[in-house]
């Protein structure tokens, strides 16, 4: 029996320094993407979450190393 795999992604970078950051994001997708169960839990989501982020990003190096900020 052959198994098929579907998968959405997308990146982002942010800050780390405060832990509210992960979770206010979080909240803010939720409440702008909501849940819809058609295709299976967070199936929708997904694919409305990685076209908003996108699936590439430029990452600053400078001297050899990441330049994040803090």
């Amino acid at each position: 029996m052959a198994q098929l795999f579907h998968t959405s992604a997308s990146l982002t970078i942010n800050e780390n320094y405060d832990s509210d950051v992960r979770d206010d994001t979080e909240t803010f997708l939720n409440r702008i993407v909501p849940e819809h169960t058609l295709e299976g839990p967070d199936d929708m989501p997904a694919h409305i979450k990685s076209s908003m982020f996108g699936c590439t990003l430029a990452v600053p190096i400078t001297n050899g190393k990441l330049n994040m900020g803090t």
